[in-house]
């Protein structure tokens, strides 16, 4: 065999012996709140690099915090991952706040970038309207929840309690110190060094890593996780509600405009998507309804603007009520500058574009056999009591209730029958042309 022939069929065998034995590493990220879309992306994450047979994903997480039941999803996926799934929160100045917290518990390694922190930095009085035994109940029940990850990772027990009860928040170093995160990296080639070699226990049994050197795949969020994760946002759904209210009585104060009605419903239909994955407040969400409700009938009934402030107040409570956050370490509410600036466009909506077409609803017909009642004109022939009249420049045929009324005679329009006028000997005078 000829020298040259052998060394191209070496250089395949190590071509295919390294394709082989190559290792691959997939890569997830999570920039935001925790909610259904992120429990979503990354639980199809973990199963497309279980499939496959990665040798870990790396979760590059920076969160404020988010959804309790989402971080329920998300830890559940995490300890039953049958790969090793490392959480990174990075790059610098990232944050793994409230939910994230247990998420960065649950890895089988955690890890934090320089310049990063974690901890519950959200207070409890997010929560808002629960009262104090429901507070210290789902304050208890993360409690419990933050320990048995902690103790299932070996980690820092009275730290992740007390990062639950006080908020505590402190930084990478003090992370590592305390016991809370396994190492600090300044970036992923760094964390892929570092990693190389661990022993790593999963569902699947101990699983040693082998990734210096290893080919990184990254995952994104499909279009429908990232449409999902846009209406999750409580902003996004509250503008929403609000947008579908506008357009429905758009629609029913001028029947037949079509495009506000398939906004309106179209919107309406997202925005009950979008709160069905969030926690509503029911009581709010009637608030919101009832300030509706007054301010419709401020158009109608004349209450000297007492309907309208029941209108507004109902509507600002209604409107902070409409998130019920389950537990104070979640990072969800409705911001106070979307509800005040749809609460002062509201207002001008009803008081003023709903006004204007409610009197124009009111107003005398001025065309048409009802709009010519009450005007005036003058006989062109003697009506005795039948004749001709002139009104609005046009002949029409009268019958006189006053009896024998002379050519020119001023008179008023009484009723209409047909096309016969009913008329009545006026007091004006009205000058005959033509």
């Amino acid at each position: 065999m000829p020298r040259h022939t052998s060394f191209v069929i070496a250089i395949l065998v190590i071509a295919v012996i390294s394709d082989v034995f190559s290792q691959t590493v997939y890569t997830a990220k999570i920039d935001g709140a925790i909610n259904p879309a992120a429990a979503e992306f990354l639980h199809r994450s973990i199963e497309k690099a279980t499939k496959a047979e990665a040798e870990c994903i790396i979760v590059h997480l920076n969160t404020p915090g988010g959804l309790l039941k989402s971080t329920r999803v998300i830890v559940a996926d995490i300890l039953s991952a049958r790969i090793p799934v490392i959480v990174y929160v990075s790059p610098g100045g990232s944050q793994a706040a409230s939910a994230g917290v247990f998420v960065t518990l649950a890895a089988h390694i955690a890890a934090m970038a320089p310049g990063t922190n974690i901890g519950a930095a959200h207070p409890v009085s997010l929560q808002g309207g629960q009262d104090s035994i429901m507070n210290e109940k789902a304050t208890n029940d993360a409690a419990a929840f933050i320990r048995t990850i902690a103790e299932k990772r070996k980690r820092n027990l009275g730290w992740a309690e007390e990062a639950v009860r006080k908020s505590l928040s402190i930084t990478e170093t003090e992370a590592l110190k305390d016991n809370v995160i396994d190492l600090i990296a300044k970036d992923l080639d760094d964390l892929l060094a570092q990693i190389d070699g661990k022993n790593v226990e999963t569902s699947a049994g101990t699983v040693t890593l082998e990734t210096k050197g290893a080919e990184i795949t990254a995952l994104e969020m499909g279009w429908s996780e990232k449409i999902l994760d846009i209406l999750s946002d409580p902003n996004i759904a509250y503008i929403l509600l609000m947008l579908g209210v506008y357009g429905l009585l758009f629609e029913l104060y001028n029947p037949g405009s079509i495009l506000p009605g398939v906004v309106g419903v179209i919107s309406l239909i997202l925005a009950f998507y979008s709160l069905h994955t969030l926690p509503i407040n029911y009581a709010g969400l009637a608030l919101i309804i009832f300030s509706i409700i007054l301010f419709i009938a401020e158009i109608k009934v004349v209450s000297y603007g007492l309907l309208t402030v029941g209108g507004i107040i109902s509507f600002v409570l209604g409107s902070l009520m409409l998130i019920r956050s389950e537990s104070g370490l979640e990072f969800i509410e409705i911001s106070s500058s979307v509800i005040i600036t749809t609460a002062v466009l509201t207002i001008i909506f009803f008081l003023f574009i709903l006004g204007f077409g409610i009197k124009a609803l009111r107003l005398k017909p001025t065309t048409g056999s009802e709009g010519i009642v009450g005007e005036s004109g003058i006989t062109t022939t003697q009506l005795n009591p039948a004749g001709k009249v002139r009104v609005h420049g046009e002949i029409w045929d009268a019958t006189s209730l006053a009896g024998k009324l002379p050519k020119g005679t001023p008179i008023t329009v009484v009723a209409i029958e047909g096309f016969v006028l009913k008329v009545d000997k006026s007091n004006k005078h009205v000058t005959s042309k033509g």
